[in-house]
């Protein structure tokens, strides 16, 4: 089954020279690259994290987030992934968009000027309507959570 292709208009701001907008690796990719725009390499030793520039300001529609999510390959090779794993960027966020990241591996990673450190996903978001009860329905599964239903 193809990916379904909805188009939606995000802009960019460059905020530094080096900046590189984010872009698609595949014709099948759900999520864009970002790259940093350190000046020169970083290292982070096992166990530290930085905030990492990426050089751009997104201007996102209404209704619409973005989340920024760690690279597969990164994390399984170095151990390199988001301290907070989904960052969310609200459609009203005017800020440099930045990656958080965190060396969870067992060696020192350098993270080298305009390497590709995340990815970039853009979602639609619903808000919701909040209403406080005091009935709660049965269902089968109950309160049963953390892995109540097997392995």
């Amino acid at each position: 089954m193809p990916l379904t292709k909805t188009k939606v208009k995000v802009q960019f701001v460059k905020t530094h020279p080096k900046a590189i907008l984010p872009s698609y690796a595949t014709e099948g990719a759900a999520g864009m690259d970002l790259t940093n725009v350190l000046e020169e390499p970083l290292t982070l030793k096992p166990g530290e994290r930085a905030k990492i520039p990426t050089g751009l300001i997104m201007i996102l529609p209404e209704g619409y987030e973005g989340q920024t999510r760690p690279r597969s390959g990164l994390a399984a090779k170095h151990g390199i992934t988001l301290t907070n794993c989904v960052g969310t960027i609200d459609s009203d966020y005017r800020g440099e968009l930045c990656c958080l990241m965190i060396n969870l591996g067992n060696e020192p990673y350098t993270i080298q000027p305009g390497e590709r450190i995340a990815q970039l996903i853009i979602s639609p978001v619903v808000h919701v309507e909040t209403e406080e009860t005091d009935k709660i329905p049965e269902t089968k599964r109950g309160s049963g959570g953390f892995g109540s239903t097997g392995r």
